[in-house]
């Protein structure tokens, strides 16, 4: 299945070299919890302040489904007011 990942601010870093937008495609295993996608994209769940799926805050147990958008948010993120 097919997850979309949206990472901000500082945890751009994650992501290949040449990649501008934020955002990559994930293919996983069916049943995948949004810690093991974590876990399979090498991905420090200690830098996470705020995860969410399809901009619901959400836990690490949470399982995944095909076409999910998982946003995660950096511990230095700050929102603009």
């Amino acid at each position: 299945m097919v997850i979309e990942v949206r990472l901000y601010a500082s945890l751009r870093h994650y992501l290949s070299a040449g990649s501008d937008t934020g955002m990559m495609a994930a293919d996983v295993p069916d049943g995948i919890s949004l810690g093991e996608l974590l876990s399979e994209l090498e991905i420090d769940p200690a830098e996470i302040k705020l995860a969410a799926v399809n901009g619901n805050e959400s836990t690490m147990s949470r399982l995944l489904a095909d076409g999910d958008r998982v946003e995660l948010f950096p511990r230095d993120f700050a929102a603009k007011a």
